[in-house]
């Protein structure tokens, strides 16, 4: 029997942004349907980032279900250290599950829900506890992409894709990878924040005009940085940069020195730069943002996000020789002259909402 106030716990992952991008606006929309949810979210994810894009009360558990792919940057795989990284993890799978399963036992929770991670489901599964994933990607298909020859990949995938065969559903976001393997599948539309557009506040802080246009550079959560100081100036562009990148080019201007919502210096730029990424391009595109992209070529998600950007806003492709050189004027001006493309509307917040709720009470 369920407790008078439904608790939902949550496994994020913390392989780069995206996947809060995915769920955080979701629990936001859900908390103001159910305000006295109890709200549990396992996640490596570090609190004050979790706190900032969760509007509500929550716990903690600041530990990693998963792990995605070992990275040497937002652009790079590194398939043998995650080959490596995999078959440790299987290695004792079953006590894995087992003791997962006692954690969600004792959390007590009425449903589980991942993004993206795969060990919960299989230990809600034995813990007889509803659940569900929920992304854009499954680990399965990645992890297959790049490491499926490998010996024992065989046997680790089969493991994946069962306990995402456990889920009651796999909620897919769109855009989405097709997961044909995936009989539970689930889809629903985008989801995204939406920013407020405070360009008047930028240009009276920084002097700037109506001709003058700002590039948001942001290559997501997996740190990786480009090398402005080696591009040239482009007259009127001026580039919206992290601090930590300590970017020395005339032409920066330091993000966080802003004092504004990452959401809002979206809404308020002119162009996107960043990686093929679903919280990027899902921003971008219902915020009516032109995005260039510096393509990644072998991440398995990329042309499936590229082809839903481009039916639905503007987009260029930018090189990694480009975004090394700085050489992609074309490409701007290119964006520029054209008309801002129309907003997507982010569905997939409500619609997962509704599929939560459904399950919580």
């Amino acid at each position: 029997m369920r407790n008078d106030v439904p608790h939902l716990l949550v496994y994020i992952s913390g392989h780069g942004f995206g996947h809060l991008a995915q769920v955080a606006p979701v629990l936001n929309y859900l908390l103001l349907q159910l305000p006295d949810l109890r709200l549990t979210v396992c996640s490596k994810v570090s609190s004050g980032l979790l706190q900032s894009r969760i509007q509500g009360a929550f716990t903690q558990i600041d530990e990693a279900a998963d792990f995605g792919m070992v990275m040497a940057s937002a652009l790079d795989v590194l398939p043998e250290p995650s080959m490596v990284a995999y078959r440790e993890f299987h290695s004792d799978w079953s006590l894995r599950v087992a003791h997962e399963a006692q954690r969600i036992t004792q959390l007590a929770p009425d449903f589980v829900l991942t993004n993206v991670a795969y060990l919960p489901l299989s230990a809600a599964q034995q813990a007889g506890v509803s659940c569900a994933a929920m992304c854009s990607l499954n680990w399965a298909d990645i992890f297959a992409a790049y490491c499926a020859t490998e010996p024992g990949a065989a046997e680790i995938l089969q493991q994946i894709r069962q306990a995402y065969a456990a889920a009651d559903n796999f909620i897919r976001i769109t855009p989405a990878m097709p997961m044909q393997d995936l009989a539970n599948g689930y889809g629903i539309g985008p989801i995204a924040r939406i920013g407020q557009n405070r360009r008047t506040q930028i240009n009276a802080r920084y002097g700037l005009n109506e001709s003058d246009k700002l590039i948001l550079v942001s290559m997501g959560g997996i740190a990786t940085r480009l090398p402005l100081e080696r591009w040239a100036r482009i007259p009127n562009v001026r580039w919206i940069v992290q601090a930590d990148w300590d970017v020395s080019h005339p032409d920066a201007v330091i993000l966080e020195s802003l004092e504004m919502d990452f959401i809002d210096v979206l809404a308020s730029s002119d162009i996107l730069l960043c990686k093929p990424g679903y919280g990027s391009f899902a921003e971008a595109a219902c915020n009516s943002i032109p995005v260039l992209y510096v393509t990644r070529e072998d991440w398995p998600e990329e042309p499936y996000l590229i082809t839903w950007l481009e039916s639905h806003g503007l987009c260029r492709k930018v090189s990694r020789a480009q975004s090394d050189t700085g050489l992609f004027h074309d490409a701007i001006q290119a964006l520029l002259a054209l008309p801002k493309p129309l907003p997507v509307q982010p569905s997939g917040i409500a619609q997962a909402t509704d599929y939560l709720i459904q399950r919580l009470l």
